[in-house]
């Protein structure tokens, strides 16, 4: 089996996505900007969303996940009145409404809307039907029943009301939540019908929008040591889990897959953490009695 060409180099690179461009290319972009062996991203967005996408490449790709599970901010607009195939601009107006709810007859409504929730996938969506993409077959016309999901949202609110047809909303909420539904559910729970204009994510866990590098830099900068320097250490991914530090010899057996142990701390057992020595992230695992059993290592 032939091996992967590219760069041993490992961070995350912090993305500000623009609209009209898929979050597989903007990761292929950075992997061939960056000349990496290795890259993936922690969450996908729209085509039509912009905003932070966060990049992993190397060894950070083992960190995804973390990122993926922390909370998300979405700043989005909602056109009131119509309802489309695709619950965002992009699709055909399917039915209208005349009715346009009051200010406070949105803010009543949004508390619905927060807690644990149950949301069902739009029609256009990623959600895999029998082993097909749903976006797929609803291209091919067909209409689905798609099962409804947990969602978690810590915070709904409406930001901006800039006409009686269009309310903009900051939505703070866990993995795997479409904004797309909150949209056309809100837009239904109140009698207007509703779908998303615009989208973007302001952050995703540690990582914000602003900080975040534009394409056109991207490509200004590939194969340089400025775009090096802009990588943000991997250990930013585990910033939720506490840091546990080991001697020499735990780092030695971490390293090779077994537990390894630590100096004392107050994690409990059974506990996930993350062990560093010297500065360096060794790996992640699990707290008990005075080792942390790895789960991830890293080969820095």
């Amino acid at each position: 089996m032939a091996r992967k060409k590219g760069r041993d180099i490992s961070g995350w690179l912090i993305v500000d996505k623009p609209a009209d461009m898929t979050s597989t290319s903007v990761v292929n972009k950075v992997r061939w900007a960056f000349g990496a062996k290795k890259a993936g991203h922690a969450g996908t967005l729209d085509p039509a969303a912009t905003g932070v996408l966060a990049i992993a490449l190397g060894e950070a790709t083992k960190t995804v996940p973390y990122i993926t599970d922390a909370l998300k901010c979405y700043r989005f607009q909602v056109r009131l009145g119509a309802a489309t195939n695709t619950d965002d601009a992009e699709g055909e107006v399917i039915e209208t409404a005349d009715a346009r709810p009051s200010d406070d007859d949105i803010r009543a409504a949004l508390g619905a809307f927060t807690g644990d929730i149950m949301q069902v996938p739009p029609q256009f969506s990623a959600v895999k039907v029998d082993g097909e993409r749903a976006y797929k077959l609803a291209r091919a016309g067909e209409e689905m029943e798609l099962a409804a999901r947990e969602l978690w949202v810590d915070s709904l609110e409406m930001i901006a009301r800039p006409d009686a047809d269009t309310v903009e909303l900051e939505m703070v909420c866990g993995k795997g939540g479409y904004v797309r539904s909150i949209a056309r559910d809100l837009g239904q729970t109140l009698g207007c019908l509703g779908h998303v204009l615009w989208l973007r994510r302001t952050w995703s866990g540690p990582f914000e929008a602003e900080d975040g590098l534009t394409m056109a830099q991207v490509e200004e900068l590939a194969k340089t040591p400025e775009l090096d320097a802009k990588l943000l250490p991997l250990e930013l991914g585990l910033e939720d889990l506490p840091e546990l530090k080991c001697t020499p010899e735990g780092a030695v057996r971490l390293k090779n897959g077994n537990p390894g142990m630590v100096l004392a701390s107050d994690v409990e057992y059974g506990d996930e953490a993350w062990v560093s020595y010297q500065g360096q992230p060794i790996a992640v695992g699990i707290y008990k009695s005075g080792e942390v059993h790895p789960s991830r290592v890293f080969n820095l």
